[in-house]
């Protein structure tokens, strides 16, 4: 059918341009804050690519989901423009007739979306918190580049080498800044420092060198010379936080365990889904031709909505997690109300109808039935 194809033919075509747009948009954020995660010791700089692919993965379901808004609201914005709705009206066509080919085109995008949010979303989180978990579990010595001061994992002390073996086990001209536990400050230096492992434990071994060390209360300095002193710099490697964070959770394993957060997660994923169906029948509903609002009239209501509506999301979701509100209700309430909202305004342009229209018609239909009786 023509009136099917074409309108396909037209929303693949914005929403393929579109698509390419967002993801160059959110390519360059992500890519800004990785390399400041990277400049910061977060992230390893030699899996900085890696990370970033992870990151765009976690965020495409948002991205296809705003694609779909925008490439329908565009698509028929310009028909109304270009008077192309008015031929579609005249041979018989009406506004709820194209839901049909709206929907047809977007189902696809839609079973994409809630793959991608039920078990690429969890995978992708997973995978970046187990790079940052690995980079950041590294021996502090490890941490560090020849020749750069480096915070140590604890936040505690100050690295700095002047250059390391290969095999990043040992330094020459080792400095280390600290803060002790009873507020001493210390400073030490070595020619050498070698990492050695006691009982599951991480120590840096120094090799003839000095230690300083200073009592801010009362100003004391003690100077002291070694041929030989160790210095625990971090534990066993354990790679635990990525399992254990929500984000990085699957589907399965929120459903089996229903507490709090794990609702609150859950009831996330199912909201991306069907927010996107939402906002097919919003934008179908919602698009009007006005010439004196310009081209940008509809896309600043399309973003407007969609800031609106994810971070309700976001708020609905910790309401659920802190156990405020019936995870269940949440849903009903917050989805339920706008998919009748879009019902309600689609039935009312369906029908050419104004909003005070709509209470007449509902008292108008019992009063019929009871003369027709």
């Amino acid at each position: 059918m023509l009136f099917h194809s074409s309108i396909r033919t037209e929303l693949a075509r914005s929403f393929g341009a579109t698509l390419v747009v967002l993801l160059t948009i959110v390519l360059t954020v992500l890519l800004i804050r990785t390399l400041g995660l990277a400049s910061r010791g977060s992230v390893n700089p030699e899996e900085i690519m890696l990370v970033l692919g992870y990151t765009v993965l976690s965020y495409t379901q948002t991205i296809l989901t705003l694609a779909l808004f925008i490439a329908i609201v565009s698509t028929l914005s310009r028909m109304y423009r270009e008077s192309e709705m008015i031929i579609w009206f005249a041979s018989g066509r009406s506004l709820g007739g194209f839901l049909s080919p709206v929907m047809r085109f977007a189902w696809p995008v839609l079973v994409v979306i809630a793959l991608m949010v039920f078990f690429v979303w969890p995978w992708a989180n997973q995978q970046t918190a187990e790079l940052r978990n690995r980079f950041e579990n590294r021996g502090d010595l490890q941490r560090i580049a020849p020749g750069q001061f480096q915070e140590s994992s604890n936040g505690r002390r100050v690295f700095f080498i002047d250059k390391d073996t290969a095999d990043g086990t040992e330094g020459r001209n080792v400095f280390i800044s600290s803060m002790e536990k009873n507020g001493n400050e210390t400073v030490t230096s070595a020619n050498s420092g070698r990492i050695e492992w006691v009982n599951d434990l991480q120590f840096l071994m120094l090799h003839r060198g000095q230690r300083l060390e200073s009592n801010p209360q009362n100003g004391s300095i003690k100077i002291s010379e070694f041929e030989q002193y160790g210095a625990q710099i971090g534990a066993a490697v354990v790679y635990s936080g990525s399992a254990q964070a929500l984000r990085a959770r699957s589907t399965l394993d929120l459903i089996r365990k229903r507490d709090t957060a794990n609702l609150g997660e859950l009831s996330w994923r199912i909201s991306i889904g069907l927010t996107a169906l939402n906002l097919v029948l919003l934008a179908v509903a919602s698009t009007v031709s006005n010439p004196r609002a310009g081209r940008s009239g509809n896309l600043m209501f399309t973003l407007f909505a969609f800031i609106v509506y994810f971070n309700m999301l976001n708020v609905a979701q910790r309401w659920v997690a802190s156990g405020q509100v019936n995870w269940g209700v949440m849903m009903l309430v917050l989805h339920g109300s706008v998919l009748l909202f879009s019902l309600i305004w689609l039935t009312k342009r369906h029908l050419n109808l104004s909003f005070l229209d709509l209470p007449r018609l509902l008292l108008r239909s019992p009063a019929r039935s009871a003369s027709a009786s």
